[in-house]
C-alpha cells in the first residue's frame, strides 16, 4: 500500500488493485489508530471514522488533487507506480 501524501499527521495511501470492495475510486486516510475510506469523485467518507476536523482537511485535499488522484488511481488499479501528491499546505 504505498503512501501517497503525508499531512497533519494523516497519511493518505491507494491500495493496488483495490478496485472491488469499494467498487469506486477512493483514498484511505489513516490518523493515529483511526482510519477512514474516502471516495475521489465526491470526498465521501465510504468506510471508518476519523476526527472532524481531519475529514475536513482531507476533503480540502481531495478537492485541490482530484485530477491527481485520478490519475493515481488508474495507476494503481493496473498494479503501476503511483506518484506522491503534495500534502494541504
Amino acid at each position: 500500500m504505498p503512501v501517497i501524501s503525508l499531512f497533519y499527521g494523516l497519511i493518505v495511501s491507494l491500495y493496488y488493485f483495490d478496485n472491488k470492495q469499494h467498487k469506486l475510486p477512493h483514498i484511505h486516510v489513516k490518523y493515529g489508530e483511526m482510519e477512514g475510506v474516502f471516495a475521489i469523485n465526491d470526498g465521501a467518507l465510504l468506510e471508518g471514522s476519523l476526527p472532524k476536523n481531519k475529514i475536513k482537511l482531507v476533503d480540502a485535499w481531495i478537492e485541490i488533487h482530484r485530477e491527481d488522484l485520478l490519475a493515481d488511481w488508474q495507476l494503481a488499479i493496473l498494479g503501476q507506480r503511483v506518484f506522491p501528491i503534495d500534502p494541504l499546505k
